[in-house]
């Protein structure tokens, strides 16, 4: 293969995907920090001497008399008293019911402390924008073709500079030119880049399916959730006292006696790359009782991978500096592009007054 075709293709590669390049890498930088922004969101608790943490069911009883026609549709439980319950609900007072409202209860009196609409959080906002650049399934199919695409520009622009990685890791004086910054920003962040190039693709590959183009005529119906079927409370005791390991999260309400409530969380045995929200599921009929379990050691192996891929994209499988780190290594993305396309500029010029 001629060097002069490879570099065409990576030329090409790099400027197409330049701008997604740009964009993903920023709002992903935002992304990793998604559980301490999150936080920002949270009203101030006033922590109670000799307080205990109220029940699940009565935040639950507190939030149908605000919003008696809501559908109640998650719980994510507090995990000390000065964190408040977060339920998400939809509601027709609210946006007609479209969005969802994070509603934020005091964990010592059950009181209403705040709501606040979905997407108004910072985070909310750059998920949607990275998921789909709120185009909706053109923006997905848009995600899944540059994946591609970057993927493309970093395994040729490796096959071009092959020669040079050994010098720039070793330091040498020769390569630390001016002109030579995109190739030393490509090598040093190689790895990083081409780890989130493929899981980024892996997490887009549904749009490379059949099903992915069929249309669907679906108008969701709001109506408002009924009353807890059993004590939840009591239902998460007995899990506990069952599976003394598995620390429940995330509560999903169902709408009817025919559905099932979920339970995700995580076990302590289960390995550091799994995530803690949603890396085990418990599903209880409607008298509270276990239906079934879907652990992470139980479940296939494709949606098993689905949760490690997703962690591994997001840099969520450890603590503030390997955050840092992603968010930092994350930039070289924008870096990337910006130098890429200075480069193909300055040749362009140089070319047309030749």
């Amino acid at each position: 293969m001629k060097k002069g075709f490879v570099f065409s293709i990576h030329s090409i590669a790099g400027l197409l995907s330049g701008l997604f390049i740009l964009l993903m890498s920023l709002s992903g930088a935002v992304l990793v920090f998604h559980d301490e922004l999150d936080l920002l969101d949270y009203p101030q608790v006033i922590v109670r001497v000799n307080s205990k943490i109220i029940p699940v069911d009565t935040c639950y009883n507190n939030l149908q008399k605000k919003f008696p026609h809501a559908r109640v549709s998650n719980c994510l439980i507090t995990l000390n008293k000065e964190q408040a319950f977060v339920f998400t609900i939809y509601d027709s007072s609210y946006r007609s019911g479209q969005e969802a409202l994070k509603v934020f209860i005091d964990p010592q009196a059950g009181t209403i402390k705040k709501t606040q609409g979905s997407q108004s959080a910072i985070t909310s906002w750059a998920g949607r924008f990275h998921s789909s650049f709120y185009l909706g399934k053109t923006g997905e199919w848009l995600l899944g073709f540059f994946s591609l695409v970057f993927l493309l520009s970093i395994l040729t622009g490796l096959i071009l500079f092959r020669r040079n990685i050994g010098a720039v890791l070793a330091f040498r004086k020769r390569v630390f030119k001016k002109g030579n910054l995109h190739q030393l920003i490509g090598t040093y962040a190689l790895l990083f880049n081409l780890m989130i190039g493929v899981t980024g693709f892996w997490m887009q590959r549904y749009v490379f399916k059949k099903e992915f183009y069929k249309s669907y005529d679906y108008t969701p119906v709001l109506k408002p959730s009924p009353p807890l079927f059993f004590s939840m409370d009591r239902a998460l005791e007995n899990l506990h006292r069952q599976f003394p390991d598995f620390s429940a999260r995330v509560i999903y309400f169902p709408q009817s006696t025919k559905g099932k409530t979920t339970i995700y969380g995580s076990r302590e045995n289960n390995s550091f790359i799994q995530s803690k929200k949603f890396a085990d599921a418990i599903f209880l009929d409607s008298t509270g009782n276990v239906a079934r379990t879907a652990f992470v050691n139980e479940i296939d192996a494709s949606s098993r991978y689905d949760i490690i891929n997703s962690q591994i994209h997001f840099g969520q499988y450890g603590g503030l500096a390997v955050k840092i780190s992603y968010s930092l290594l994350g930039l070289t993305g924008s870096l990337l592009s910006i130098t890429g396309f200075l480069q193909w500029y300055k040749r362009r010029k140089i070319k047309n007054e030749m």
